[in-house]
């Protein structure tokens, strides 16, 4: 099943039909609307759109990059990504540094105390009191936005988990631990928590993420991936089954050079949605590679090429 490619192509006909002209910091002008909400469920596969392609590995090596804690763009230049590029040139720096972005405030946000590390804590308190309404971790540090070279667009996430029913629980189990039929089952109570099968999770985790500016043809479905797979991290490092994840857009917008692009990605039909191979964790991310994140079964349109505004 893919609804998610339906409800992007939904929001890119809503903004052609009422979005209104802005200007914008570029001088590129957008039509824009204010306030929207994507949706997507995890069981229905990753969020990789597939009616054009995307850029998988550059999603990925990104979101290490946040969560190394590291600001220079040498990283993602070592993995041959380069969009940042652009704000880094327009920035007028020569030191590799883009000034205090995600990766400092999410994992060395400067407290009275020190540096706190917001994942260290999201996941400490995730394994301690997942029923808190406290599982925030934001990049809007309002005291350091002037040294950035772009402040956050996606600029806080939460997390939210619930417990799993009999059901939901035993029919993982089911999926992992075998492939004979029900008739193996045979009316036997299964021991979700026996470690000589695949241990199943007791609670499941989603994810809701907040952006002030989206650049709906080409920065959207970038952000949707990269939080799907930091879902599919937190979840692993906790021990929990990816649920839902939730994107809230504040002013959502095209550029009036994405147009004509967003049309052709309107008309076209989509694809199965990917699936997601990886056992990465947080107390490791350090030492993982883009290709250490495997996508499955993923096929897609050709690329749909537009100019990117800085």
């Amino acid at each position: 099943m893919n609804t998610l490619d339906k409800k992007y192509q939904q929001l890119l006909s809503d903004i052609i039909a009422f979005g209104v002209e802005k200007k914008d910091r570029t001088g590129t002008g957008t039509i824009s609307e204010f306030g929207h909400q994507i949706r997507h469920k995890m069981s229905e596969g990753f969020p990789l759109l597939t009616t054009k392609k995307m850029a998988w590995k550059q999603i990925v090596s990104e979101l290490l990059w946040f969560l190394t804690g590291q600001t220079n763009i040498a990283f993602l230049h070592k993995h041959n990504n380069h969009i940042w590029d652009g704000d880094y040139k327009k920035s007028g720096r020569t030191d590799g540094e883009l000034g205090p972005i995600y990766g400092k405030q999410w994992r060395q946000w400067k407290g009275e105390n020190g540096k706190i590390d917001q994942i260290d804590d999201l996941v400490r308190n995730l394994k301690e009191n997942p029923d808190s309404r406290r599982l925030m971790v934001s990049a809007w540090n309002v005291g350091e936005l002037d040294q950035m070279v772009l402040p956050p667009c996606h600029y806080g996430f939460q997390v939210w988990t619930r417990e799993l029913s009999y059901s939901e629980r035993y029919k993982i189990w089911f999926n992992n631990n075998y492939e004979t039929g029900m008739e193996y089952y045979e009316g036997n109570i299964p021991d979700f928590d026996n470690t000589y099968y695949t241990p199943t999770p007791k609670r499941s985790i989603s994810l809701m993420w907040n952006q002030r500016s989206v650049d709906v043809f080409l920065g959207l479905p970038f952000n949707i991936a990269s939080y799907g797979l930091l879902l599919h991290i937190i979840a692993n490092e906790v021990d929990m089954i990816p649920d839902e994840l939730i994107g809230n857009l504040g002013d959502t917008h095209l550029y009036l050079n994405h147009i004509e692009q967003a049309k052709e990605q309107i008309s076209r039909d989509s694809f199965d949605l990917p699936t997601l191979k990886t056992n990465a964790k947080m107390d490791g991310i350090c030492c993982n590679e883009p290709d250490d994140f495997i996508l499955e079964g993923y096929q897609y349109h050709p690329t749909i090429k537009a100019p990117l505004s800085n």
